[in-house]
């Protein structure tokens, strides 16, 4: 008799959970979602994932940023490897930091994107190959926030 509570509270919370999903953003990369964290301003760019001991894998960190200009970023106090993912204000894939690497020296190698970016989609690392993601191709996105103006 009590097995009956206890399933009716998991599907209860498993409905709460997809509901709250639902909700996030995310991006799309050849049929793959990952739910997203933004960042769109100076201090929440900053710390992106730095102090983070574990990232899920259907997880990332998605930067906004409110022009499209070079690049460039480091992995100082990140300890998780990442892909990088630089994309143009199309959405479409400029370039991939494949597998940038935990740093914790004071002067860390820098990833820059091969050209212009306005938005930076950070997965762990390995991801972006496993998909199949190349330069030229176009990721998809859902309930984002309203994009940073200057």
């Amino acid at each position: 008799m009590i097995r009956f509570p206890r399933i009716l509270l998991a599907l209860v919370l498993l409905a709460v959970l997809a509901a709250c999903q639902a909700n996030e953003p995310y991006v799309e990369v050849h049929g793959q979602r990952f739910w997203v964290e933004i960042a769109a301003d100076d201090a929440s760019r900053a710390q992106g994932l730095m102090f983070r001991d574990e990232l899920a894998a259907n997880r990332g960190m998605l930067f906004l940023f409110p022009d499209q200009a070079p690049r460039s970023f480091w992995m100082r106090n990140t300890r998780i490897p990442l892909d990088i993912i630089y994309l143009d204000r199309d959405w479409q894939v400029v370039s991939i930091a494949a597998n940038a690497r935990p740093c914790r020296i004071q002067r860390c190698p820098s990833y820059p994107s091969a050209g212009p970016a306005q938005f930076v989609l950070e997965i762990n690392a390995g991801l972006a190959a496993e998909l199949g993601l190349a330069p030229g191709d176009t990721v998809s996105t859902g309930n984002l926030p309203e994009l940073p103006t200057r």
